[in-house]
């Protein structure tokens, strides 16, 4: 049961809006801060003086705005909160969309949730509360569907030393010579073609720019 929730979010329209939520599912204790550092201090003074806190919502990026800061942001806030309480449930709460940075939320940090600000994020956080306060992990269907289709092809060093030369600006004709001067093999201009060829008609793109662009995406590259 979740019934003592700290919001860290750095944009006040934001905190007011997931107040309002937590207040709609009934949330006994919410309490809000606009700095990590604040955050931080808030989580150790509850697991000091009891009750601690069930769950923590923080975004990932806050604004600089010229108070020093020793966290500045949910990355460099979730590990240090979880050494103070290491059962504390963490939901992020972010505009942040490349599957690949979400999908280390996950691996590396253990995150309990993730919640996208977008279209519908209200109704998304209900679901994750959902989710977590029956001690379930929350990831949203469509970002999952993006994960699994970039899980489904393994991009080898060779498929990202492309697609980074590619996103550079540099001409496809041009690439063999670069992976020459970086002693990388294959280096041959057919063998390029085809392996580019192949990650198109993988990823059923008919453009490079698209492959590109998708790759960006995922944060391949």
């Amino acid at each position: 049961m979740i019934n003592k929730v700290l919001i860290a979010e750095d944009h006040e329209t934001s905190n007011l809006s997931i107040q309002k939520v937590m207040e709609e599912l009934g949330i006994d204790q919410i309490d809000y801060v606009y700095y990590c550092d604040d955050a931080l201090k808030q989580i150790r003074q509850a697991v000091e003086r009891k009750p601690s806190y069930d769950l923590l919502i923080t975004d990932l990026y806050f604004e600089d705005d010229g108070q020093p800061q020793q966290l500045t942001g949910g990355l460099q806030l979730i590990p240090a909160a979880r050494v103070l309480q290491p059962d504390l449930k963490i939901l992020v709460f972010s505009a942040e969309n490349k599957p690949a940075t979400i999908q280390q939320l996950f691996k590396k940090f253990e995150v309990d949730g993730y919640v996208r600000k977008a279209r519908s994020d209200a109704r998304e956080l209900r679901l994750a509360m959902e989710s977590l306060s029956n001690n379930q992990r929350y990831f949203p269907r469509h970002l999952r569907q993006i994960l699994n289709s970039k899980n489904t092809f393994e991009f080898s060093s060779f498929d990202i030393a492309l697609l980074k030369l590619l996103a550079d600006g540099v001409r496809q004709k041009d690439i063999p010579a670069y992976l020459q001067e970086q002693n990388i093999r294959p280096a041959g201009l057919s063998s390029v073609e085809k392996r580019l060829s192949l990650l198109r008609e993988e990823h059923a793109f008919s453009t490079n720019e698209q492959l590109i662009g998708f790759c960006k995406e995922l944060g391949i590259i």
